[in-house]
């Protein structure tokens, strides 16, 4: 990416100035090298040292990574991108509904007793990640917590950031683990409705559900 290039992608995403550095020896990387490398890491699951030679020094990436997240600059680019995969699907680029689930994930003997529990029901021990999708299935939020943590409990300050972010949903889809009070909460707090989408008593094995 030429120095005319990120001037466009800067201005055309109100880029901090702190993006350009803070004076001194020009930047020796290309931007865009560190966002395909930054990319090349997620999408493999590598740790940082293990990146290839074909890239910057990986101290270097992550010290571009860690200077852009501080910045809320990785969450823009996140947001925006989304924005424009809705505006390709004819939708608009803020959504109006949303879909909420959780999944249980076994941890490995590495993952700390603090940030891990025991999950009764599915006799799991790791962590649970809860998740807000669009009706896209594009991404809004996601909470990590331990696998003991209930998906109501989660959902309560979920839903709350949610609606700080995205004023314009009002409607959020949820399996049965989130009946109970929290519909009722979710209503009168937050001025959402939160419809449970329930399996039927007859259904054997995995069925796809509407909205879910």
């Amino acid at each position: 990416m030429t120095d005319a290039e990120w001037a466009a992608v800067r201005d055309h995403l109100h880029v901090p100035a702190w993006m350009n550095g803070k004076g001194g020896q020009p930047e020796g990387y290309c931007h865009r090298q560190m966002i395909d490398a930054i990319r090349y890491l997620v999408a493999g699951g590598i740790t940082w040292r293990a990146m290839p030679a074909d890239f910057p020094a990986w101290d270097r990436v992550y010290a571009f990574f860690r200077r852009w997240r501080a910045g809320g600059l990785i969450g823009e680019f996140h947001d925006r991108l989304r924005g424009k995969v809705r505006a390709s699907e004819g939708r608009d680029a803020e959504p109006t509904a949303a879909v909420i689930d959780s999944q249980l994930v076994k941890g490995a003997a590495s993952v700390p007793d603090a940030s891990r529990g025991f999950d009764g029901n599915k006799k799991i021990n790791g962590r649970k990640r809860h998740v807000i999708v669009d009706t896209l299935g594009l991404l809004l939020m996601v909470l990590v917590t331990p696998a003991d943590c209930t998906d109501r409990d989660a959902a309560c300050g979920m839903l709350d950031r949610l609606r700080t972010r995205h004023r314009k949903i009002t409607l959020v889809w949820a399996d049965g683990g989130y009946t109970g009070r929290l519909v009722d909460w979710v209503r009168e707090k937050l001025r959402v409705t939160l419809e449970i989408v329930k399996r039927c008593d007859d259904q054997v094995g995995f069925v796809v559900l509407p909205r879910r």
